[in-house]
């Protein structure tokens, strides 16, 4: 077996990626390198990003004696189960998105479900995750949230979509979060200050961990009076009252 575990079953390792290109050390645990280092299969979102990650982690981890299989939101789920066959064999894999929690939001989670199913071992480890820094540092409901994804596409769907998150913030005190790609980010501040009441509250978390960094709240009206330019950043919305 590849890493040491409390049993003998296989073990499915979570491991969290870097979200931004701050140092490695900031972020990510020793204990997880020590876990990949010991590691010859990998589950990942994009074999590129996982092997700059790896290499990030450890400069002398062999990447070409290492084994990536690519699991994305175009892989059909049949092909999910042949990925977990090192584990038959006895050995361990560990599961990288391509930034912060793998299987959260993340395709990832499809392999988490088979080898639950499996009954093998299902390890998640520490790191960082923009939904909970998000949410840590907004100042809303922390013991009641929902992370809604991505808001959909077409302008009426999109507008019932944040009515629903209004409702709920309402009735069930409940914060909302959801995230955008990066080239609307823009787009859906201008979108949002439109759409929604002026007295709910607005965070928006701006480049988690990394060296520009920004988490501001405000209300809806003022960030109407004054718009940021978030360009293509990553960036993670909340709601609340």
């Amino acid at each position: 077996m590849d890493s040491k575990t409390s049993d003998k079953r296989p073990t499915l390792y979570l491991i969290p990626s870097t979200m931004s290109d701050s140092p490695v050390d900031q972020v990510i645990p020793s204990a997880n390198i020590e876990v990949m280092r010991g590691l010859r299969y990998f589950i990942v979102e994009n074999e590129r990003t996982a092997r700059r990650f790896l290499k990030r982690c450890d400069r002398n981890i062999d990447i070409d004696e290492l084994t990536l299989y690519t699991l994305d939101k175009n892989t059909p789920p049949d092909d999910v189960a042949p990925m977990l066959t090192p584990m038959e064999q006895g050995h361990d894999i560990g599961v990288i998105s391509e930034a912060g929690c793998p299987a959260v939001a993340d395709p990832g989670a499809l392999a988490v479900a088979l080898a639950q199913q499996r009954g093998y071992n299902v390890v998640p480890m520490v790191g960082p995750s923009s939904i909970i820094m998000s949410l840590m540092a907004s100042g809303f409901n922390g013991q009641s949230f929902a992370f809604a994804g991505y808001l959909p596409i077409g302008a009426a769907e999109r507008t019932a979509a944040l009515r629903e998150m209004e409702r709920r913030i309402r009735h069930d005190d409940q914060t909302q979060i959801f995230i955008e790609t990066p080239y609307r980010n823009d787009r859906l501040m201008q979108e949002l200050v439109k759409a929604l009441p002026g007295t709910l509250r607005l965070c928006v978390a701006v480049d988690i961990t990394g060296p520009t960094q920004s988490v501001v709240t405000r209300t809806i009206r003022d960030w109407s009076r004054n718009l940021p330019q978030i360009g293509k950043r990553p960036a993670i919305y909340l709601l609340y009252r």
